[in-house]
């Protein structure tokens, strides 16, 4: 038996970005959103993380330095990082929070201008403490992140159904 050795051939492979939905701009065009890196997932993981332990810290360093803002679900806009904080001082201790992710899902879609935004939309139980009563609601966020910072986020929540 003989055998003919070939070296191996390059297969050149065209990477297609994965088109996962679109954006409607101001002006009502549809923009494309693909599938994003799960680096930014990490961001988010982290900022939860830090909001189940209290760490208002570690939740300072991972918040962007300009221009933050969160949107909470009773309408209110938490504008800067020092009012987030502020906010979060008081909540904590008043609701005990504690989140228990089912999901995060990692998009970007770049704007005519050629800008890119890299979003997280991610899905929690939240589970609060007041006066030591229960109470289950289940929240989606959409956060903006920037260069590994959250710049922006909002918070859409409803109670739970019984047994849920």
């Amino acid at each position: 038996m003989a055998f003919a050795c070939e070296p191996a051939k390059k297969v050149e492979k065209e990477i297609v970005p994965n088109e996962i939905g679109y954006q409607i701009s101001e002006d009502g065009t549809k923009i494309a959103l693909y599938s994003d890196s799960k680096s930014t997932i990490q961001v988010w993981e982290n900022y939860i993380k830090a909001h189940n332990e209290k760490d208002t810290a570690a939740i300072r360093k991972l918040n962007s330095v300009e221009n933050f803002k969160a949107y909470a679900p009773t309408g209110e806009l938490i504008d800067g990082s020092d009012a987030h904080i502020a906010f979060l001082s008081k909540w904590f201790v008043e609701n005990n929070p504690k989140w228990t992710t089912k999901y995060m899902i990692a998009n970007e879609y770049t704007n005519k201008e050629g800008k890119s935004y890299q979003w997280i939309t991610s899905g929690h139980d939240l589970t609060l403490t007041v006066d030591e009563t229960e109470i289950k609601l289940n929240q989606v966020h959409d956060a903006l992140i920037v260069d590994g910072k959250v710049q922006l986020f909002y918070v859409n929540e409803r109670v739970q159904v019984p047994g849920e």
